[in-house]
């Protein structure tokens, strides 16, 4: 028994040993007794991997295992920092001096670094020139803005030139979509269709390169909420005036559309009944757990007098019909999606978002205006 249990320690120590890894090695000059941090950026954390005291040369070597699609790491001493990105099991060598570390290094042994570097540097630079325009005392407040904006709007299209459209499947494309001014976000696909283009880009050539990773889904999930946010605002600043004939004498516009059955359910019918008006996407990710929620008020509260009309703007009617074939309330679909008049109509910026209605057909509030949903639901019952 002994004997195998040697065996099989010396099969899994040589198992180990033969594990390609990645290396990031160099040294840190000027910064004896200091604490090198190698660390990983997550998509939601930051997390130390290893570190390191260094001594009077400042070397260090750090290394770990591939994950099979780009990852991105830091070296850091205080507030100084130099990004790395690892796609294979590469050995990047890093040179610097302390404290000018990120912004005067040396990288060597990956392509992908030299670009962040760059990327780094004119980050750096947009940085100190936008600091110099807002302590321009001779600028008015609409002045700075208007010059902050032109700056802005110059160092996106180059980025997105040279870094984010010339090679979107590289780690240095995904590295430039997250660069900040400040606490702001250059690339924001909740408010710009331009910068939903990159970001889909991005996410269209990792989804190509690096089918299932982690960071390619979550790029896939922004651009996609990128879009719907923005069509959504784009519907409701798109109103159009509603007939009068469409409001019924208690002020509510009425919904008119097709269930799952194909049964046209009108919602000022439910006149009599306390109605959740929700607003919902089945394709969103917490749809699950937003569906649970509803089903414990209406198992609740249905019998007193509650009814749910739930309006999907799934564009998948096929899926819609598959997600609420087992629901117990009114589920209807709205055909043109994002672009429906009826979003529209009830200023609806997000979803998912729901409506209160009394047993007269009033509406009596919005998500945003009712803290506890059941209670309210209890006290119009």
């Amino acid at each position: 028994m002994k004997k195998f249990m040697l065996a099989a320690l010396a099969v899994l120590c040589m198992a180990s040993c033969g594990e390609k890894k990645f290396h990031v090695e160099g040294s840190i000059a000027n910064a004896p007794d200091s604490v090198l941090y190698f660390e990983n950026i997550g998509i939601s954390s930051i997390e130390v991997v290893d570190s390191v005291v260094l001594d009077a040369e400042g070397s260090f070597s750090f290394a770990g295992l591939p994950v099979g699609a780009p990852e991105f790491y830091r070296l850091r001493i205080s507030d100084q920092i130099i990004n790395v990105s690892i796609d294979s099991t590469e050995t990047v060598t890093i040179r610097a001096k302390y404290p000018e570390m990120a912004s005067q290094y040396e990288v060597e042994g990956s392509d992908n670094c030299l670009k962040i570097k760059e990327l780094a540097l004119l980050q750096q630079d947009l940085q100190q020139r936008a600091i110099q325009v807002a302590d321009d005392e001779h600028l008015t407040v609409r002045q700075t803005n208007d010059s902050l904006e032109r700056m802005i709007t110059k160092y996106k299209d180059e980025v997105k030139r040279k870094y984010i459209y010339a090679a979107p499947d590289k780690s240095y494309a995904y590295f430039a979509l997250f660069q900040t001014l400040g606490n702001m976000l250059l690339f924001n696909p909740r408010t710009s269709k331009e910068d939903i283009k990159a970001f889909a880009a991005v996410a269209t050539s990792w989804d190509t390169y690096y089918p299932g990773s982690e960071r390619g889904e979550n790029l896939h999930n922004i651009a996609i909420e990128g879009m719907n946010t923005v069509r959504i605002q784009a519907a409701g600043e798109q109103r159009v005036s509603i007939p009068a004939d469409k409001v019924e004498e208690t002020g509510l516009i009425d919904i008119k559309l097709p269930d799952n059955k194909g049964k046209m359910q009108s919602l000022t019918s439910l006149k009599g009944q306390v109605v959740l008006l929700d607003f919902h996407l089945f394709a969103a990710d917490d749809s699950p757990a937003r569906i649970l929620l509803l089903r414990d008020l209406y198992n609740k509260y249905h019998a007193q007098g509650l009814q749910i009309y739930q309006v999907s703007i799934d564009p998948d009617e096929h899926f819609w019909k598959q997600q609420t074939a087992a629901l117990p309330w009114i589920s209807v679909r709205e055909a043109r999606g994002l672009q429906s008049q009826v979003l529209g109509i009830y200023n609806v910026q997000a979803l998912p978002e729901f409506f209160l209605i009394d047993r007269g057909n009033n509406i009596v509030g919005r998500s945003e205006s009712i803290p506890d949903v059941e209670q309210a639901i209890k006290n119009l019952l």
